[in-house]
């Protein structure tokens, strides 16, 4: 037997796939060739090495303990359907008692500018003893608006608002493109 052949029959007894005649021949062969006996040393450490030390152990399950794990998930499956029923009742209340206040609120917010219209109308003098202590707040807020407008004049006279833009574009751009280069090694 040449060595080529020897080292497939290894190969073919390590996956138990060896013959009982081929077999002894295998062994006359290792027993001569000392380069075949190395590699087959080689190949008995390689199957210690990754092949486990205890054999697989296989567990016996019952078929009680089976149905025992069925009814257990049949019960949880039960108690979780419930669950979410309660949770999709629940859901609609809160949905119909949700949209009547939703309703009330809105009706009761947008009452009040109509209330203060009929006190404003009706009860002038109240509305007048109200109103005096905003008095210099509104003068500010007149004076402000006043500012704003001749601002907003002189800016979108020459079409200084649209120049202003523009630069800004410009400067935005010009940092984008700074920042977006790319890096130079030092």
């Amino acid at each position: 037997m040449r060595c080529r052949d020897a080292k497939q029959k290894l190969y073919a007894q390590r996956d138990g796939e060896s013959e009982s005649p081929e077999a002894e021949a295998l062994q006359e062969h290792l027993a001569q060739c000392p380069a075949c006996r190395a590699y087959q040393q080689q190949l008995s450490r390689l199957d210690t090495l990754f092949c486990p030390l205890t054999p697989p152990t296989r567990t016996s399950v019952s078929t009680d303990k089976i149905m025992l794990a069925i009814q257990q998930h049949q019960r949880i499956t039960q108690q979780l359907e419930d669950i979410r029923q309660q949770q999709q009742t629940r859901v609609a209340q809160f949905k119909s008692a949700g949209a009547a206040l939703a309703a009330i609120t809105f009706f009761t917010l947008s009452s009040i500018p109509l209330l203060l219209l009929a006190i404003a109308i009706i009860q002038t003098d109240l509305v007048i003893k109200a109103l005096a202590p905003l008095a210099g707040v509104i003068d500010v807020l007149v004076i402000a608006a006043e500012y704003l407008q001749t601002g907003v004049a002189l800016i979108t006279r020459d079409n200084w608002l649209l120049s202003g833009i523009a630069f800004a574009v410009v400067v935005m751009m010009g940092m984008w493109l700074r920042l977006m280069r790319h890096p130079q090694e030092a």
